[in-house]
């Protein structure tokens, strides 16, 4: 429950920010230009903090680290929101993804730490949390906007809550020296020389899964309103229709994956998001569009987790690391594409900018085999 609240904390924090972008925008009346720059600091604290945090924790365990990046999200928050100038707020947003990016580390290690000590697959009911806490956040944003609720009112909640619940998580997460005993328990049955190659194959995982995810997030309902005319009604009845299969994916995902293994729930899944976005961007009909949207997020809402799960077994002692490797490589695809794909877009068209992810989709289906070096690993620790 612990780690069930990391999650879904740092996804109503990441909802929270976006769906009050545009009034702190309209407040320090900032250009798209100057906006982007801004967030470019968030990006380059992000990625900063997730390599740092996982040799810290490596060294020194994830708790602290957590509860330092936890706590950094939460008080940096509302310095978004109070921002005076466009300098403070590019400060503001480089604590505040350096916070989120250390986050997504140390929580996924608290998270596979629960998972070995269970025995079974349950990290993606941990990534259902960080979804349905995006919905929790996007909604009550979206709520608070209507009414006209500052976001420095906002955010402050936000914040508060959110520190009341880190306060009770931390009793409960694994300690440095509990982190510890599992590394020397499967320190004897690492096998460096294999980690390279399956490592690299699961970054490209990562990398696949999350560009395609970050796509949809950015350009989803840009496609439906502005490609297809749909309006603006259905354009987030789209997206929303994503989030909502994604979360009830991930919801069932460990199910699936106990029952018929990652290495085949992923490649089905992959698959399964290919061919739900080509139906989204071969169809015009309404109905299958949303049908595509939904099967898209069904399918890219298990391989990121079964990832982090895979990277957690691979080489207990130095998870810290390897876990950071795996996140930045899904983390520089959330970030890198959906720019990319804005720009094919200016060229060639939204339709024909997105046609890349199927291809995507369809390599991270093709990596799959890399989950299952984990997976024997883990069966030959347990006969032993």
């Amino acid at each position: 429950m612990a780690v069930d609240i990391l999650f879904f904390l740092n996804g109503v924090m990441s909802a929270t920010f976006s769906t009050r972008l545009p009034a702190v925008q309209t407040r320090l009346a900032l250009p798209p230009g100057q906006l982007g720059l801004a967030l470019l600091g968030c990006t380059i604290g992000g990625l900063l903090a997730m390599n740092i945090a996982g040799r810290v924790s490596s060294r020194f365990g994830s708790k602290g680290v957590t509860m330092i990046a936890a706590s950094g999200m939460c008080i940096t928050l509302p310095l978004i929101a109070l921002a005076p100038t466009l300098p403070f707020l590019v400060l503001a947003l480089v604590l505040f993804g350096a916070g989120s990016g250390a986050m997504d580390v140390t929580m996924n290690l608290q998270g596979t730490g629960v998972e070995r000590e269970y025995g079974r697959s349950i990290m993606n009911s941990f990534h259902a949390y960080f979804s349905v806490g995006s919905l929790a956040g996007a909604a009550l944003g979206s709520i608070l906007a209507v009414f006209d609720v500052k976001p420095e009112t906002h955010f402050f909640a936000i914040t508060v809550i959110g520190c009341a619940a880190l306060a009770w998580s931390a009793r409960f997460l694994f300690s440095a020296e509990q982190e510890q005993m599992v590394q020397k328990q499967t320190a004897k049955s690492a096998r460096f020389w294999r980690i390279s190659s399956t490592l690299m194959l699961l970054a490209m995982i990562a990398f696949c899964s999350l560009l395609s995810v970050g796509a949809m997030f950015d350009w989803s309902a840009v496609y439906l309103s502005g490609t297809l005319h749909t309006g603006a009604g259905l354009a987030a009845a789209g997206f929303t229709t994503f989030l909502a299969c994604m979360a009830a994916g991930r919801s069932v995902g460990d199910a699936l994956a106990t029952r018929f293994g990652a290495v085949k729930l992923a490649r089905v899944a992959c698959l399964l998001a290919a061919i739900g976005l080509a139906l989204a961007l071969v169809l015009s009909w309404t109905p299958a569009i949303m049908l595509g949207l939904g099967l898209v997020g069904i399918g890219l809402s298990v391989p990121f987790p079964l990832v982090m799960s895979a990277a957690g077994r691979l080489a207990e002692q130095d998870r810290g690391s390897i876990l950071a490797t795996v996140t930045t490589g899904g983390y520089f695809g959330m970030i890198a594409g959906p720019p990319v794909i804005g720009f094919i877009a200016n060229q060639v068209g939204m339709r024909l900018a997105l046609t890349p992810v199927v291809l995507l989709c369809v390599l991270a289906a093709l990596c799959a085999p890399a989950l299952g070096a984990a997976a024997r690993k883990e069966d030959a620790e347990l006969s032993s």
